[in-house]
């Protein structure tokens, strides 16, 4: 059964109606665990540890036509208009209305979108680059999509992805993939955990009428680890050269492929807990495990 919101709260979850989660004592320990595993995990391949911000240029992610395919899952680093009337106007009024909304009122120009996966940056940040040779990076950030619904620690608005990225050929790609997929077998039954994987689309708008839904159809380039056959707890993605070409991205003269492998970290939470219970002393040490598979694959430090 699965742990209830008063057991999650006894852990340290504080949830938001808004679909956002605070994390302490316990939960906030072992979703350290969890990165700090994944951290170890990237040690295969020597993974470099990026940090970006929280946002993008709205420019840079149209490159790769993100605003056409997902505007209905975009979030936005929205600011006041900083004309001195339009403040004036705004603070003449009630501020917040009655649902507890901001009033309305003047905005500066929507320039920056909230970061919908971690590796956007990592293109982004690269961008015009010539590579001598493949690169591989990690990074986390807090991510932000809009749904339908919010569900604590398994569907939320704001959340933590951690994500190793390879960027290279496209045989660099495909051996990257492959080890992840070995590494990642090793590791779930060594967290207690049995995830199927299965084939998946990216959520597009009208995907119908997207010819990329239609080409993941034929040729799928996403699979994703389904815990408790409907929670997406990792996934691995092929992207070809679509980032390469979008952000000017060559190696050998030629646009670079890359791929990715993603984990929610607070569908990680839910996962552990459903499986393990609320109590600490049951968790598994996920660091522990992820160094037991790299000792096992002949992977370096992180």
């Amino acid at each position: 059964m699965s742990p209830s919101p008063a057991e999650l709260a006894r852990i340290g979850l504080s949830w938001q109606p808004s679909g956002q989660a605070a994390l302490r004592g316990p939960l906030l320990a072992l979703a350290e665990d969890c990165d700090r595993a994944f951290v170890r995990l990237a040690g295969l391949w020597r993974a470099r540890e990026e940090r970006h911000p929280c946002s993008l240029p709205a420019e840079r992610l149209q490159r790769v036509g993100y605003l056409r395919s997902f505007p209905h899952q975009a979030s936005f680093a929205a600011r006041l208009s900083p004309e001195e009337a339009d403040l004036e106007a705004f603070l003449d009024g009630p501020v917040v209305d009655e649902h507890g909304a901001l009033a309305q009122a003047r905005l500066s120009p929507l320039s920056e979108v909230l970061t919908p996966a971690a590796c956007y940056h990592v293109f982004s940040d690269r961008l015009g680059h010539s590579l001598a040779g493949p690169e591989f990076v990690t990074t986390r950030n807090s991510c932000f999509r809009r749904e339908r619904e919010y569900v604590p620690l398994r569907r939320l608005s704001g959340f933590t992805m951690r994500e190793v990225v390879c960027l290279g050929t496209g045989a660099d790609t495909a051996e990257f993939l492959r080890l992840a997929r070995e590494a990642l077998e090793l590791f779930f039954p060594l967290a207690g955990l049995e995830p199927q994987w299965h084939p998946a689309t990216d959520p597009f708008f009208r995907p119908r009428e997207n010819p990329r839904y239609l080409l993941q159809r034929v040729d799928p380039v996403k699979y994703e680890a389904i815990y408790g056959g409907d929670l997406a707890i990792a996934s691995t993605n092929r992207h070809h050269d679509h980032f390469g070409t979008g952000f000017g991205l060559t190696l050998d003269g030629r646009p670079v492929h890359s791929a990715c492998v993603a984990f929610g970290l607070e569908r990680w939470l839910f996962a552990l807990t459903d499986r393990h219970g609320t109590d600490p002393e049951r968790w598994p040490s996920l660091e522990a495990a992820a160094a037991k598979v790299c000792a096992e694959l002949g992977g370096g430090a992180p």
